[in-house]
C-alpha cells in the first residue's frame, strides 16, 4: 500500500459497479493466513466493499501487483527452533481518516517462527498515542497469556518469560509504574492487565 497515500470513504470516485471491487478484494483475503505482510492492507481495503471508489480500487490492484511480483513470500517454520516466544505491539494513533481510530498491530514469534500476529481498528477513540499504544500492549500482553497456555497444552516446554516489546516510552512507563494517576483514569482496566502480567 502507498504509504502517503492515506484512503478514506470520500478519496476518489464512486465506482458504477462494485461487485468487480467485492470479487477482487475477497479472494486475497485468503492470503492473509500465509502472508501477514498483506493483512494489513486488506484490513484497510475490506472496509469500503459497500461503496467502493477508484482509489480504492487501485490501491487493491497495486496490492495484487505486489502478490504477483513476490510469489515467493510467506511464513517460514524452520526446524531447528528454539520454543522461545516474543511479541512485538505498535500502534498507529487516529489512523483511521474516517472515524479517528487507532490502528493497532502486534505479532508473536516462537524462536525464528511468526506463529501469530493481527492488524485491527482499536474499539474506542484513543484521546493520546500512549493510550492507543497501551491498549494495544494490553491485547498483546492478553495474547501472550493465550499463546503461553496453547503451548502448554500441547505439552511444549516455555520456560522463560515472554519478551514484548513496544517502542512507546510512556505506554512503558504507566505499565512499569505502580501509583496510579489521574491522566491515566480513563484507560484503567487495560493498566491493570498489562501489570498483572508483569
Amino acid at each position: 500500500m502507498d504509504y502517503n497515500s492515506k484512503i478514506h470513504s470520500t478519496s476518489g470516485a464512486l465506482l458504477a459497479d462494485p461487485t468487480s471491487y467485492r470479487r477482487l478484494i475477497a479472494k486475497p483475503l485468503y492470503l492473509t493466513h500465509t502472508r501477514p505482510n498483506i493483512s494489513f492492507v486488506m484490513g484497510c481495503l475490506s472496509q469500503f466493499l459497500s461503496s467502493p471508489t477508484s482509489s480504492h480500487f487501485q490501491a487493491a490492484t497495486r496490492t495484487l501487483k505486489y502478490l504477483k511480483g513476490s510469489p515467493g513470500q510467506g511464513i517460514f517454520f524452520p526446524s531447528n527452533n528454539t520454543p522461545i516466544l516474543k511479541g512485538y505491539s505498535d500502534s498507529d494513533w487516529a489512523a483511521c481518516q474516517d472515524i479517528k481510530r487507532s490502528v493497532i498491530d502486534w505479532c508473536f514469534f516462537l524462536g525464528n517462527a511468526l506463529i501469530s500476529w493481527k492488524s485491527k481498528k482499536q474499539n474506542t477513540v484513543s484521546r493520546s498515542s500512549s493510550e492507543a499504544e497501551y491498549r494495544d500492549l494490553a491485547m498483546a500482553a492478553c495474547e501472550a497469556q493465550w499463546l503461553l497456555f496453547l503451548l502448554q497444552d500441547l505439552c511444549i516446554p516455555h520456560t522463560t518469560q515472554v519478551t514484548l516489546f513496544c517502542d512507546n516510552k510512556s505506554a512503558l512507563h504507566i505499565a512499569a509504574n505502580s501509583v496510579f494517576h489521574e491522566r491515566t483514569k480513563h484507560i484503567e482496566i487495560d493498566c491493570h492487565c498489562v501489570r498483572e502480567r508483569l
